[in-house]
C-alpha cells in the first residue's frame, strides 16, 4: 500500500491488544534490552553523582520528544536525540537506559488513558530501546567525562553503533513477529534515524551548554513544541487523506457492483483481467502506487459499459458497423463516469479512456501510438485481450491456450507493446492453467487491503 494506507493500518492496530506471537517477540526483544542495560551498568564504572532534580527534568525532557510524533509508514519518528543526547552526558551513563525508558513509558500515559494505546503495548517503551545501549556503552567505555571537541571520533563511533542498533531492531521487530523481509522496512527506518541524524548537532551543542548551566535544558522546550505542533499538523493531513482514500475505495467497490449487477460476464471478466495486469504489472517492476492504480483501473476499464444497451452487449453474433462504434464509446464513458469523482480515480479515468488503444496507433477512441498510450492501459488491453480470447463469449467458444498464445505473439508490436506480452507471456506461462478461471470476488480485498506492518522503535 501507499504511505497512507501503512499509516491507516498502524492506527488502527495500535488500540488493540498485542496477539500471542507479537507479545512473546517483543518480550523477548524487551528481556534482551533489560539484560543489555543490566551488562551495561555493571561495566561502565560509577561516573557520576545521582542529581535527582537533573534527573527528573531529563526525563519529564525525553517523555515531551516522545509527543512530538512523525508518522511514517506504520511507525512512528520522534526528535528524541533532542533530550538523549543532553541525557548522555549529564545523568549517570549506567543509568540511562533506566531513565529513557522511564521518559518513554511516561509519554505513553496520556494514550493508555485515553485508549489510544493498548495497555499491552507498554512493553514496547522496553523493546524498541535496543539503540539506546551502543551510545551508553561506548562513551562509558570510552569517554565518560564532560563533552569535548578532542573526543569527537568517539561520539561519531557511538552514532555509527547506535544507527546498527536501531536497524536491526527495526528489522528484527518486523521480521519475527509479522515475517517482513528488511527490504519493506529499511526505507522507511532511513526516513526515521534520518529524523534523529538533522537533530544530533543541536542536541549535542545543547548538552555542551547544559552540562555546565542545566537551565540551558529549557531552550529546547520551545522547538519541541514546535515540531508537537508540526506533528499534529501532519497527523490531520494523513486523517485527511486516509479519509479521502477510504472514499476512493468504497467508490471503486460500488461501481465494481455496479458493473456485477448489470452484467455478469463483464464483471467476470474485469476480475480476471485485474488478477493478470496485477501479475503483469509486477512482472514490469511497478511500484506499489502504479500498481493500486493498475488493479483499480482494470477492475474498471469497462465500467462505460453501463452506458451501453444490453442488446449490444449480449448480442450472440458479430456486431454491426454502428453497434460497434456504439460499443467504441464505452472507453469515453468510462472516463466522464471517473472524471465526476476526480482525484486519483480521475487519473484512473485517463487509463480507461486508453485501454483500447494499440501500439500501432490503430485503436480508440484518440489514435494513441506507442509510448504515448498509458502503460496501465497498454497492460490493461494486452491482458483484456487475453482474458476474452481464453473465455466463451456469446458469439464464440474460448480459444485454447496456445491458440490465444499464437495470437499475442502474431499482434505483438501492432496491436500490442512487445514488452507487456513478453511479460503476460511469463505470468501466464508460470500460472497455474485453471487459476484465472477460478478467480473470485477476493480481488477486490486486494484493492482496499492493508499491507504487513513496518514498525519504527517506537511504533506501538
Amino acid at each position: 500500500m501507499d504511505l497512507e494506507g501503512l499509516v491507516a493500518e498502524a492506527r488502527e492496530r495500535r488500540p488493540k491488544p498485542m496477539p500471542a506471537r507479537e507479545r512473546r517477540v517483543f518480550a523477548a526483544m524487551a528481556a534482551a534490552f533489560v539484560a543489555g542495560a543490566v551488562g551495561i551498568a555493571l561495566a561502565i564504572p560509577h561516573d557520576r553523582a545521582v542529581r535527582p532534580g537533573i534527573i527528573v527534568a531529563l526525563v519529564l525532557l525525553q517523555a515531551l520528544t516522545f509527543r512530538a510524533r512523525f508518522e511514517i509508514g506504520t511507525g512512528i519518528a520522534n526528535p528524541t536525540a533532542l533530550a538523549y543526547v543532553p541525557m548522555l552526558f549529564m545523568a549517570p551513563l549506567r543509568l540511562v537506559p533506566l531513565l529513557f525508558f522511564l521518559g518513554h513509558l511516561l509519554s505513553k500515559v496520556p494514550d493508555f488513558a485515553l485508549k489510544k494505546i493498548h495497555p499491552d503495548r507498554w512493553i514496547f517503551a522496553l523493546a524498541d530501546n535496543w539503540f539506546v545501549l551502543g551510545p551508553v556503552a561506548v562513551l562509558g567505555l570510552l569517554a565518560p567525562g564532560p563533552p569535548s571537541a578532542a573526543h569527537l571520533w568517539v561520539y561519531m563511533l557511538a552514532v555509527v553503533v547506535q544507527a546498527g542498533l536501531g536497524v536491526a531492531n527495526v528489522v528484527l521487530g518486523e521480521l519475527l513477529p509479522y515475517g517482513v523481509p528488511a527490504s519493506k522496512t529499511l526505507p522507511i527506518a532511513g526516513w526515521a534515524y534520518g529524523i534523529g541524524a538533522i537533530l544530533l548537532p543541536v542536541a549535542y551543542m545543547t548538552a555542551v551548554v547544559a552540562v555546565k548551566h542545566p537551565i540551558a535544558l529549557g531552550a529546547i522546550v520551545p522547538l519541541l513544541w514546535l515540531l508537537t505542533v508540526f506533528s499534529r499538523e501532519r497527523q490531520q493531513r494523513y486523517a485527511a487523506a486516509l479519509e479521502l482514500n477510504q472514499a476512493y475505495r468504497g467508490t471503486v467497490m460500488v461501481l465494481a457492483d455496479v458493473v456485477e449487477a448489470d452484467d455478469n460476464y463483464t464483471a467476470f471478466h474485469c476480475r480476471s483481467v485485474v488478477e493478470l495486469a496485477s501479475a503483469v504489472g509486477a512482472e514490469l517492476g511497478l511500484n506499489d502506487e502504479e500498481l493500486q492504480e493498475l488493479e483499480m483501473a482494470a477492475l474498471l476499464h469497462d465500467v462505460g459499459k453501463i452506458a451501453i444497451p444490453k442488446e449490444i452487449l449480449n448480442k450472440p453474433s458479430r456486431l454491426t458497423e454502428a453497434e460497434f462504434e456504439q460499443m467504441k464509446t464505452h472507453t469515453i464513458e468510462g472516463q466522464l463516469l471517473l472524471s465526476r469523482i476526480g482525484g486519483r480515480l480521475a487519473r484512473v479515468g485517463e487509463v480507461v479512456r486508453s485501454c483500447h488503444e494499440r501500439w500501432d496507433g490503430k485503436g480508440y477512441p484518440d489514435g494513441l501510438k506507442g509510448e504515448e498510450i498509458p502503460l496501465a492501459a497498454r497492460i490493461v488491453f494486452c491482458c483484456d485481450a487475453w482474458s476474452a480470447m481464453t473465455t466463451d463469449r456469446p458469439y464464440r467458444n474460448a480459444l485454447d491456450r496456445e491458440t490465444a498464445h499464437a495470437e499475442l505473439d502474431a499482434n505483438a508490436g501492432t496491436q500490442f507493446e512487445p514488452k507487456v506480452v513478453a511479460a503476460l507471456v511469463k505470468v501466464v506461462d508460470s500460472l497455474d492453467q485453471h487459476a484465472t478461471q477460478s478467480y473470485n470476488d477476493a480481488v477486490r480485498a486486494v484493492l482496499a487491503q492493508q499491507r504487513p506492518p513496518v514498525s519504527l522503535g517506537a511504533s506501538a
